[in-house]
Parts: structure tokens; C-alpha cells; sequence
């Protein structure tokens, strides 16, 4: 298992990799992995040559400051988790890496992120529509994983792909 902490050297893997034309698996975290991510990685694991984790908290999601701060960071017992099931290659960038200058962008999903989790989370669902579309450029996956547990979440992830003409599976999971 590779673990990457750059854009570029993702990229470059990436590269090679779709080169072989090699099916990519991507499952996005935030780390402080369950069983859930786990089952993820593992239906993964089943559908595709290659599979690729990222472990980023990432700070456009949160509301506040203290919810940032005090996330759970258990990168090295992640990492072995991730090994455990064969993941190939897990991408743990720094918010510098992701976020290089402010993503500013705001995305328009009607009432779909205003209702429900987001109701009570004003920009939370933008901040993972910016992350995943970060992620989902930089993996360039043939296949995403995400749990049908957050149904919310998913249906969000499945209207960007949608709106963005975005080349990736959508696969939900039970978690």
C-alpha cells in the first residue's frame, strides 16, 4: 500500500495507472474509520484493479471551529485498517495540498442541501460538494463508494455528478 501526501505525486500515480487502463475504486474519508468505510472499501475492493482512499478532514464542512478541532485524527490506525482490507493507494493530503488558494465556489442544489441535516448545517453540503469534486478530479475515479446510511450526503454526491457531467459510478452501500 502507497501512501501519497501530494496532488502531484497522486496525479502521477493516477497517470500510470489509467495508462494500464487499470478500473480505480475511490472512497473518500474524513478517517477515524468504522466498520462502515470498511464494508466501502471492500465492495471496492471487489469491483475494481485498483483502490484508492482519502483521509481528509476537511474544513469547508464544518460549521465550527471547535467541531474542526476536535474531529477525531487516528491516521495510523487508519492506515492499518486500510492495509487490512487491500487498498492500494491512500491519499492523506494537507488542507494546503486541497485547498491551494479559497474555493469559493457555490453550488446550487435547490432545496436538496437546505432541508433535513442541512437545515441545521447551513454549508455543510457545499463544503462536500467542493472536497468531493476536488477529489473526484484529482482520482479520476472509475467507481466512488458512499454509504446509503447518509442518504442525504449521497443524493448531494449523485446531483454533482449529474449537474458536472462527472465520469465517475456513483455506488451506495449498506453501512
Amino acid at each position: 500500500m502507497k501512501t501519497v501526501t501530494t496532488t502531484k505525486a497522486l496525479q502521477s500515480e493516477i497517470y500510470n495507472l489509467k495508462e494500464q487502463g487499470l478500473s480505480i475504486g475511490f472512497v473518500p474519508t474524513m478517517g477515524a474509520l468504522h466498520k462502515g468505510h470498511l464494508e466501502l472499501m471492500k465492495t471496492a475492493r471487489t469491483h475494481n484493479d485498483i483502490v484508492v482512499v482519502s483521509i481528509f478532514v476537511n474544513p469547508t464542512q464544518f460549521n465550527s471551529p471547535n467541531d474542526l478541532r476536535n474531529y477525531p485524527r487516528t491516521l495510523e490506525e487508519d492506515k492499518m485498517k486500510c492495509e487490512s482490507i487491500g487498498v492500494d493507494i491512500v491519499f492523506v493530503p494537507s488542507v494546503e495540498e486541497v485547498y491551494p488558494t479559497p474555493d469559493n465556489r457555490v453550488f446550487d442544489f435547490g432545496n436538496l442541501d437546505k432541508v433535513m441535516e442541512g437545515e441545521h448545517r447551513p454549508g455543510h453540503f457545499n463544503g462536500v460538494a467542493q472536497v468531493v469534486s476536488k477529489l473526484f478530479s484529482l482520482v479520476k475515479p472509475t467507481r466512488a463508494y458512499f454509504g446509503q446510511k447518509d442518504f442525504q450526503q449521497l443524493a448531494v454526491i449523485r446531483a454533482l455528478v449529474h449537474d458536472f457531467n462527472i465520469d465517475v459510478d456513483i455506488v451506495a452501500c449498506p453501512t
